[in-house]
C-alpha cells in the first residue's frame, strides 16, 4: 500500500516538471502552471480536493433524472474511540489528527452522521484519488456483462494493439484487476518518467508496452497504478467510448446519483488510475450498489457474480499479508481492498485519506474524505479499519 501512496507524491512532482516544459512557451498557461504547482502543498490540500474541476481539465458525467434519497436523522453520537495496537485513540482527536474534511455514516439507508469541516457541504465534490480505481472495476464488470469484454481471462493483447508482440500481450485482464500482472514497473523509480512521457504526448500504452515482465502473472501482488490505466484502455477500446461517457450511461444515470461527477483528464483522456470528483453522498450511493449486490431500483446493474468475484481474496497473492509484504497488509480483490475479518467488509482507498468503507453484516457505509499530509504514517490504513469498525459497532 505504501507504493500507492508514493505514486502520488512522485506523480505530483513529475506533473509539475512536465507541465512546466509544456506550458512555459504559452503565456496564458503560466497561471495554470502556478496553480498546479501550489495545489499539493500541505496548506492547500483541502481546497484542492474540493475544487479539482476548477484546477484541472475534466469531463462531466451527468446524473440521471431519478435521485435515490437516503433518510436522514439527527447526528448520532459516534463511538468514543477505538483500540489499535493496545493504544486507545479518541474518535474526535483521530478525526482532527487525520485532517478529516467530511464524514458520512449510513446504516440501513439512513444517514446517521454527516459533518463537513473545511468549508464543504453536501453539494461539494471531493477528489477520489485512488478510490476512482473501484469505479473502473465497476465499469469493467458492466462491460463484461454486456459482452464488450468477453472475459477477464482474455489477454490484454486482444484489446490493446500496442501490446501485441510484447511480453504484455498474454497478461490476463484479471491479473491487472488484482494488481498481480507481473509487469516490470516500480512506482518509486518509474512513475516520474512515465508521467513526463505521457504528459509530453506519448500514448500511455506505448510507454507501458516497453516495460516487459518482472514475473509471471499471479505470482506476486504489487500495487501498480498502471494496471488501472491498462484497464481503462481496455474499456475504451472495447466499448469505443470514453470512460466518462460509459460511466454516465451505464452507471451514473442508473444509481440515483444526486450530482454530476467529473473525471480529470490527462492529455484529453480520463485518468483511470484516480481522477474522479464526487459528492460524499454519491460515493455512498456507489457503495450502496455493491451493498445491494449490484441491484438498484429493480435493475441488475452489476451481476451478483461480479460483486462476489470483486471481493474474492482467496488466492495467496490476494490475501491480507500476502508475500509477507507490509504493503499487502490488507487483501485486494478487483480494485477493492478487503481487510482481514468475517464481516465481509470492503473498502476503496485514496491517498491523503480518502475512504469508502462498507460493512455488509451491519449494513453500514462510511465515507471519510481528508486532506492529510501524514497519510504515509505507519499503520495508517489498519488504524482506519479499526476506527471504522468502532463507528459501525456503535451506530444503532
Amino acid at each position: 500500500m505504501k507504493k500507492m501512496k508514493r505514486f502520488w507524491i512522485v506523480t505530483v512532482g513529475a506533473v509539475a516538471v512536465a507541465a512546466g516544459v509544456l506550458w512555459l512557451g504559452f503565456g496564458e498557461k503560466i497561471k495554470i502552471l502556478c496553480t498546479s504547482l501550489n495545489s499539493f502543498k500541505d496548506e492547500n490540500l483541502a481546497y484542492t480536493f474540493q475544487n479539482t474541476p476548477k484546477i484541472q481539465p475534466t469531463k462531466k458525467i451527468s446524473k440521471g433524472e431519478d435521485t435515490f434519497q437516503f433518510l436522514k436523522e439527527e447526528n448520532a453520537a459516534l463511538a468514543d474511540g477505538f483500540q489499535f495496537e493496545d493504544v486507545f485513540y479518541s474518535t474526535e482527536q483521530f478525526m482532527q489528527d487525520t485532517k478529516t474534511s467530511a464524514m458520512l455514516v449510513i446504516k440501513d439507508d439512513v444517514i446517521k452522521y454527516e459533518e463537513y469541516f473545511f468549508g464543504g457541504d453536501e453539494n461539494t465534490l471531493f477528489s477520489s484519488n485512488s478510490m476512482g480505481k473501484s469505479f473502473v472495476s465497476a465499469l469493467m464488470g458492466i462491460a463484461v456483462s454486456e459482452g464488450y469484454v468477453e472475459s477477464v481471462e482474455d489477454p490484454l493483447g486482444k484489446y490493446i494493439p500496442e501490446f501485441v508482440g510484447t511480453e504484455l500481450e498474454t497478461v490476463p485482464i484479471r491479473a491487472c484487476l488484482q494488481m498481480a500482472s507481473g509487469i516490470d514497473f516500480d512506482e518509486d523509480t518509474d512513475m516520474s518518467s512515465f508521467s513526463m512521457r505521457t504528459l509530453m504526448g506519448t500514448p500511455a500504452m506505448k510507454v507501458i508496452a516497453k516495460y516487459g515482465m518482472q514475473e509471471e502473472p499471479y505470482t506476486y501482488r504489487r500495487y501498480l497504478s498502471i494496471n488501472t490505466e491498462i484497464l481503462g484502455q481496455v474499456l475504451k477500446n472495447a466499448t469505443e467510448r470514453s470512460l466518462a461517457e460509459y460511466m454516465e450511461e451505464k452507471l451514473w444515470k442508473k444509481i440515483g446519483a444526486e450530482h454530476d461527477a467529473y473525471w480529470t483528464l490527462s492529455n484529453g483522456t480520463e485518468l483511470a488510475m484516480g481522477g474522479l470528483s464526487v459528492s460524499l453522498r454519491d460515493y455512498a450511493r456507489f457503495a450502496r450498489l455493491y451493498l445491494k449486490e449490484g441491484s438498484y431500483n429493480g435493475e441488475q446493474i452489476l451481476t451478483k457474480e461480479w460483486i462476489k468475484d470483486s471481493m474474492d481474496v482467496s488466492a495467496q497473492y490476494s490475501k491480507p499479508g500476502a508475500n509477507n509484504d507490509p504493503d499487502n497488509a490488507i487483501g485486494y480483490g478487483y480494485q477493492w481492498w478487503v481487510p482481514q475479518g468475517d464481516q465481509g467488509e470492503f473498502m476503496a482507498i485514496g491517498v491523503y485519506g480518502q475512504w469508502i468503507y462498507v460493512n455488509p453484516s451491519k449494513q453500514v457505509i462510511i465515507v471519510k474524505v481528508s486532506a492529510d499530509p501524514d497519510f504515509m504514517a505507519e499503520g495508517y490504513e489498519l488504524k482506519h479499519v479499526e476506527f471504522f469498525r468502532a463507528v459501525a459497532d456503535g451506530i444503532s
